[in-house]
């Protein structure tokens, strides 16, 4: 599962549909990595050359602590593992998660539950909102 801030979430919605079995695509066939030619142009144009696609992700920590998230569901958000079985017992909801990864977009919160499942074995990306 992969939580969605307003943004994220606008973009899927965006897309969604365009394709029978897949949210984004290029030329009608789907995208299986993100670390592509398109990926490398955007970068040049934007100046951003030795910027990598783990960058982002960075980025979006860093703009969570910013906004005063919680370190437990900043660690949810991010995908790290925990190994203290304590915090895994008292895991961020869902709606909690959402809102703190609104907090990096600034203005209101939308109370939807944005999110995206992948299903790696079938080569299909679901979104889904509740």
């Amino acid at each position: 599962m992969i939580v969605l801030n307003q943004y994220a979430k606008s973009i899927v919605d965006h897309v969604t549909g365009k394709h029978d079995t897949h949210v984004f695509t290029y030329k009608g066939k789907s995208i299986c990595k993100i670390n592509n030619s398109a990926w490398k142009r955007a970068r040049k144009a934007a100046n951003l050359i030795s910027w990598r696609v783990h960058d982002l992700k960075h980025t979006f920590g860093r703009r969570l602590r910013a906004a005063g998230v919680y370190n437990e569901t900043r660690k949810v958000l991010l995908g790290h593992k925990n190994g203290d079985i304590t915090s895994h017992y008292s895991a961020p909801e869902l709606e909690g998660l959402v809102d703190a990864a609104n907090k990096v977009c600034g203005g209101e919160v939308h109370k939807t539950h944005p999110m995206i499942l992948l299903k790696r074995k079938v080569s299909a990306v679901t979104a889904v909102s509740d």
